[in-house]
């Protein structure tokens, strides 16, 4: 997150926070042991892609100096929000214009309004998301966690072995919340309200509870506190783990594939919001094999089945499938 902070004050949070908090006019007989002085570096900020601003901001920028701690979380949080937001829409609207199958939409369990209900809920959960796990984030700015900026502290090898070792760890962390969150005295007050979707749609990935989008995200802001991590390789990783997000939500129930055994695909993740109790992995197959939760995708699992049927039933499609043209009320 050091690294966006670094970028966002350079290009934005600079001049926004000169403006709104500007530091009050320094008499002209205090400038030069103003520029004398010796500035020492914040115990917080010593980070390569995080610097404590120049004299210059002290003349002239904020009252609000850049490792100030509101104007550190109130920039996170903006950043962080702003980011999820971004992703949420730009991801979420490709998967669905591209790859999501609109047939679903006439499941009989697809609720109505559905997909505006998704986005609203996420947009509601994001900002409450975002402020809980503002602690997290603020650690890593101000050097509490492991994170670290050149490569060659720990070297190539660990580097890509620290990018596995993270998902294993959230893979199998991520399991065990969310398992516990189907446990029936957690779960009418927690998890219940993913699994309103249960034929989802991308723009489900993040139409969590507030606490339950909290409590799966853990294992990624833990992980760096644990174990060395590259601040770009976290800031991929935590991209990806978006991106991932809204794949495993597309209702793909393709099966067949030789990694299927393996993998935790949209097809697992669709049987999971089908059947609730099975598939609760995030990655991987690996830990609902071990602890009898794994459910292998079948093709007469799929839910386009029953999309077909309900589109049979509405006169949507003929008996192959084909589209049949509808009559509307303005051409009778």
């Amino acid at each position: 997150m050091d690294v966006l902070l670094h970028y966002a004050d350079e290009y934005v949070f600079d001049s926004l926070y000169s403006y709104l908090l500007p530091h009050p006019p320094i008499p002209s007989s205090s400038l030069p042991d103003l520029y004398n002085k010796t500035v020492l570096p914040s115990p917080y900020t010593q980070s390569t892609t995080y610097h404590p601003p120049d004299l210059s901001a002290e003349i002239s920028g904020s009252l609000w100096a850049r490792d100030n701690i509101y104007r550190q979380g109130l920039s996170i949080f903006t950043i962080a929000l702003s980011g999820a937001y971004v992703m949420y829409f730009l991801f979420c609207s490709i998967s669905y214009y591209f790859f999501y199958d609109r047939r679903l939409e006439h499941h009989p369990k697809f609720l109505k309004n559905q997909i505006r209900k998704e986005i609203k809920s996420s947009l509601i959960a994001a900002p409450v998301i975002d402020v809980i796990t503002l602690p997290w984030f603020l650690g890593e700015v101000r050097g509490y966690s492991k994170l670290y900026d050149t490569i060659g502290d720990y070297g190539w090898t660990y580097l890509v072995l620290s990018c596995f070792m993270f998902l294993v760890f959230t893979d199998l962390a991520i399991y065990w919340v969310h398992r516990l969150e189907h446990h029936p005295l957690i779960y009418k007050h927690v998890h219940k309200p993913h699994h309103k979707w249960v034929v989802p749609t991308p723009y489900a990935a993040l139409a969590f509870h507030p606490l339950d989008g909290y409590a799966q995200s853990l294992p990624y802001h833990i992980f760096p506190y644990l174990f060395p991590l590259h601040k770009y390789a976290y800031l991929g990783l935590f991209v990806f783990v978006q991106f991932w997000t809204i794949l495993i939500h597309d209702g793909d129930m393709i099966s067949g594939h030789f990694l299927e055994r393996y993998i935790n695909s949209p097809a697992h993740h669709t049987l999971h919001h089908l059947y609730f109790t099975v598939n609760y992995g995030q990655y991987f197959t690996w830990a609902d094999s071990y602890w009898d939760s794994y459910r292998a995708p079948e093709d007469k699992l799929d839910p386009i089945h029953e999309s077909i049927k309900a589109m049979k039933k509405k006169g949507l499609i003929d008996e192959d499938g084909n589209p049949i043209p509808q009559v509307s009320k303005k051409d009778l």
